[in-house]
């Protein structure tokens, strides 16, 4: 026979600290698998009304998150570190639903054992085909940039190699700028051996900087810088900062794998002219890389098979749009914020009808829209001593990067309130 008392027991609501810890541990999740911190936000104020709390208050920086609570007249205020930062857009995905699909009075206890399920799925995806999709993409990039056939191709070389580097060293813990500078340096330098190569056996070919630096573009931390200016259109003003510092950060370190192989191999950092194909054959190249590289990146942040075909019809869209914009005049910022929208867009229309998260379909588009080729002549010209160039490629990078996030702002005006 059950007593009163006991019957009271099983009624109450479970203890505050264990609820905030529930919270805290959901966004992190969130951030951990590279979400914005303006969207975490707002999931975890949805989160936060299905454990039962009367009021949040929350802090989110790019290593931590401080929640104060309220609830029945009890307060707690915890701090949770990130801890280690990719993007994972399938995990994404189900912490999304798991907002969404959660019923209010949700134990503390079964959150936490769902978001201990979510992380410890494992990768979809092999480290070998990783591998190649970057491969794939880099080749993309290198002739998109205007690259010929054989810095195309040793720019896939030296991308593949890099990301299998990558991939091999993250599993160690090692420092993610270490392994961004190493991975430039290996991807680069492959990159110069192929050429090399490839001018012993009798190709001839022009050095196009854009392959070269084609070969390292997996590495442009791209989502951050667009995350952190979205973050701060946003004025989730901390984490944005945070954010921005890590990206720069991380094109430092990569910045000086590169610099190590121009150094050594004297790799000549002037523009050249791309090579001259007919219009027609030149945009069904462009819609092959495009779809090349917003696949690669649709499955480097481990997207299901249907969200990596969409993400890279998608890329060929926008990306489409954004060089037939800039053919015929339209400077490269105002291209590239009317690309953004059009990515922003989409990505709203599916999370309204298709429950497909906005970030799975934004981030590989956008991503190869990002100009890693003028964020790294910035960088090296910077390094060369050459500051005319280099604040002419920082203008160009930075008004782009911009028009992307604005573009991306831009499309949320349409998405209405968040679910309740």
């Amino acid at each position: 026979m059950t007593s009163s008392s006991d019957q009271g027991d099983k009624t109450a609501p479970a203890p505050l600290d264990d609820a905030v810890d529930a919270l805290l541990r959901f966004g992190v999740a969130m951030l951990r698998a590279g979400n914005t911190a303006s969207r975490t936000r707002e999931r975890m104020d949805m989160m936060a009304r299905r454990l039962g709390f009367d009021a949040v208050s929350l802090s989110l920086t790019l290593d931590s998150i401080t929640a104060s609570v309220h609830r029945a007249g009890q307060r707690a205020t915890a701090m949770l570190e990130v801890g280690p930062q990719g993007i994972n857009t399938w995990r994404i995905g189900e912490l999304e639903r798991l907002a969404k699909s959660a019923a209010p009075g949700l134990a503390p206890r079964d959150l936490t054992a769902r978001l201990a399920e979510i992380e410890a799925t494992p990768s979809r995806y092999s480290q070998a085909l990783l591998a190649v999709a970057i491969a794939a993409a880099s080749s993309g990039f290198a002739f998109v940039n205007g690259a010929a056939i054989v810095e195309i191709v040793a720019a896939g070389l030296g991308g593949g190699a890099g990301q299998a580097l990558r991939s091999w060293l993250s599993r160690r813990q090692i420092s993610a700028f270490a392994v961004a500078a190493s991975c430039a340096f290996v991807a680069s330098g492959v990159y110069v051996l192929a050429t090399a190569a490839a001018g012993q056996l009798g190709f001839a070919f022009a050095r196009h900087p854009a392959g070269f630096i084609s070969s390292v573009l997996f590495l442009v931390p791209g989502f951050p810088l667009i995350a952190a200016l979205f973050d701060l259109l946003q004025h989730q003003t901390i984490a944005a900062v945070t954010r921005l510092a890590y990206g720069l950060t991380m094109l430092l370190a990569v910045t000086f794998g590169l610099g190590i192989i121009i150094a050594v191999a004297g790799v000549d950092m002037s523009s050249q002219p791309p090579p001259v194909l007919a219009y027609p054959l030149k945009l069904s190249l462009r819609a092959v890389a495009s779809f090349a590289g917003g696949c690669a990146f649709a499955i480097l942040f481990a997207s299901s098979p249907r969200l990596i075909l969409a993400a890279g019809v998608l890329a060929v869209v926008a990306n489409g749009l954004r060089l037939v914009l800039h053919n015929m005049g339209v400077m490269a910022a105002p291209a590239a914020f009317f690309a953004a929208l059009v990515v922003g867009l989409v990505a709203v229309l599916a999370d309204r009808r298709l429950n497909v998260p906005r970030i799975a379909l934004t981030v590989p588009p956008i991503i190869i829209m990002v100009p890693g080729v003028a964020a790294f002549q910035m960088l090296v010209f910077f390094y060369q001593g050459d500051v005319i160039d280099a604040l002419h490629a920082t203008a160009s990078c930075g008004f782009v990067i911009g028009a992307l996030a604005l573009g991306l702002v831009t499309a949320r005006f349409f998405s209405g309130p968040v679910d309740a």
